[in-house]
């Protein structure tokens, strides 16, 4: 099963976002948005695992979250990657690196790189993706929207679990089910 870590976003941030997203939209024709059902920051996609390296994982997460505090998550800014480019591939909403954030998800990695999952070679941004381009063509006034709102906030949350969700893609997009929730003392 494909599976992947992440912080569930609460539904007032999903309708900041939606709402956000509705703006944009009539700018560009050419992105693939994201729904707001699926936003979620992911913190280690693990990929395809089976059910033993399931038990394994369930149980060392289990312990990270014994080991990590409740925590505010800020959603500010938005951006694209690759940054400062006329041609992004994706547009996102950032979230503020607070050290509480940064220290779950460094867990989780070093934790997961012991149970054989390959470490990410990029330095973790948290982010909420937006919507992935399909083609440059045209994006002037959505990227000139993108650049008005890099200090745009949109909600904060008090994070007090992460998930570890199954991720089944279908032409439609991808579904998402939870497996195991993880409370953070």
């Amino acid at each position: 099963m494909r599976t992947f870590i992440a912080i569930e976003l609460e539904e007032g941030l999903k309708k900041a976002l939606e709402a956000f997203v509705n703006e944009l939209k009539p700018l560009a024709h050419n992105v693939r948005w994201a729904g707001a059902a699926g936003m979620h920051l992911t913190l280690k996609f693990l990929g395809e695992i089976s059910e033993t390296e399931s038990a394994r994982v369930f149980s060392v997460l289990e312990d990270i979250s014994l080991r990590h505090g409740v925590f505010t998550l800020v959603l500010e800014g938005t951006g694209t990657f690759p940054p400062g480019q006329k041609n992004p591939r994706v547009l996102w909403v950032g979230v503020v690196q607070v050290p509480q954030l940064m220290a779950l998800q460094e867990a989780i990695e070093k934790e997961m790189a012991r149970l054989g999952f390959e470490r990410e070679k990029r330095p973790f941004h948290p982010h909420l993706t937006l919507g992935r381009v399909k083609s440059a063509f045209g994006l002037g006034p959505l990227i000139r929207e993108m650049a008005n709102s890099e200090s745009r906030r949109f909600g904060e949350m008090s994070v007090r679990k992460f998930t570890l969700f199954r991720s089944i893609l279908k032409p439609s997009g991808a579904e998402y089910s939870v497996l195991g929730e993880f409370p953070l003392r």
